[in-house]
């Protein structure tokens, strides 16, 4: 098992070693820079999304959620960063606490 964790890690070493191999006038080009804004976005939401909702293969709402409603809320009131995560903390804490989730 350990040759695949090590073939992964010279394949992400490798993938990322090429990006220097690139022109920089190439990744300044305005349709490349609004692709990678755009490829960025949908990632962190697909991210946030898995993480918020998945269950193993099962969807599942709980105090995930109510983590990130409190977490959304304090980024909209621009909170700092540790704050945003112990805001969230407290709320998923509180949801379990009282029961659900």
């Amino acid at each position: 098992m350990w040759w695949w964790v090590l073939l992964a890690c010279v394949i992400a070493y490798l993938t990322k070693s090429a990006g220097y191999l690139i022109p920089s006038s190439r990744l300044e080009s305005p349709r490349i820079t609004r692709l990678a804004g755009i490829l960025t976005v949908g990632l962190l939401a697909a991210l946030i999304t898995m993480n918020t909702f998945a269950d193993g293969q099962a969807l599942r709402v709980d105090a995930r959620l109510a983590a990130l409603i409190v977490a959304l809320g304090a980024c909209a009131l621009r909170a700092p960063y540790l704050l945003v995560v112990v805001l969230g903390a407290a709320a998923a804490a509180l949801v379990r606490l009282s029961g659900w989730g």
